[in-house]
């Protein structure tokens, strides 16, 4: 029998309070054991929210924790330096994205993403850059997709 305590942390800096500190209390596992577990697999997404799923064996107390992914918002603000993304995006620009940046977030959330190949996994994430007010390569992320669909970044996508 096992139980599953799922949980939004900051990435490398989850605590033994709330939320996981009440909710592993009372299984009676060692929470600091867990917490440090959560903090050595999150640290890369230190200052981002990450999804996490700690599922415990109720007869052994051992454990497993799964780490999700960071939205693909929070990467992109990541990888710009944002704080949050702009409140009038067709407006008000809030930074720039690159296409190198736009594929390192596509393969950080490369399995949460529905392109079948990393060129529509990158639009798919440039397509997030619309409603935030983040331009790529210096232009509106829809010229990104169609300069992407004529070929012209091809020799990233290798």
């Amino acid at each position: 029998m096992s139980e599953t305590v799922e949980a939004l942390v900051e990435g490398g800096k989850a605590s033994a309070g709330p939320p996981l500190g009440p909710a592993l209390g009372p299984m009676g596992v060692n929470i600091m054991q867990i917490i440090n577990t959560i903090n050595d697999k999150t640290k890369s997404f230190e200052g981002m929210k990450v999804p996490v799923k700690v599922i415990i064996d109720t007869k052994t107390k051992d454990f497993e924790i799964e780490v999700g992914t960071p939205p693909a918002a929070s990467l992109i603000l990541n990888e710009i330096g944002a704080e949050k993304g702009s409140g009038a995006p067709s407006t008000h620009k809030i930074g720039n994205l690159t296409i190198d940046q736009a594929i390192k977030v596509a393969k950080m959330k490369y399995d949460n993403l529905l392109g079948k190949e990393l060129k529509q996994k990158t639009k798919e994430i440039i397509g997030t850059c619309v409603t935030m007010g983040v331009t790529v390569e210096g232009k509106k992320p829809q010229e990104a997709q169609k300069a992407i669909d004529a070929g012209e970044y091809d020799s990233k996508f290798v």
